[in-house]
């Protein structure tokens, strides 16, 4: 899992936050930082020893949602399949909702 291969760099303990916030060239944009700390209204997702933590404001836009690594000619990142969006950008970072 490409998440545990990041986190492996990183010091112990180290998460990877996935946010939601206003921009982008469609309206909405996912952020992905590593914390080290969870905040009490995060939903935590742990799979394989890697934990993903998503803020109360940032559910609702990506419920449903699945996170994965691409490697392409853009370069790599990683994508989120969102159902709830109704169109995003060309590089795949922004959304509208409608």
């Amino acid at each position: 899992m490409r998440i545990a291969a990041i986190m492996a760099k990183e010091p112990t303990g180290s998460m990877l936050r996935v946010s939601v916030s206003g921009g982008g060239c469609s309206g909405f944009q996912y952020g992905f930082d590593i914390v080290q700390t969870q905040n009490d209204d995060d939903l935590s997702i742990e799979k394989d020893g890697s934990v993903v933590l998503v803020d109360s404001v940032s559910l609702p836009f990506v419920a449903g949602s699945t996170l994965d690594f691409v490697d392409d000619l853009m370069g790599q990142s990683f994508r989120v399949a969102n159902p709830n969006a109704t169109a995003a950008c060309g590089c795949g970072t922004s959304f509208s909702i409608g």
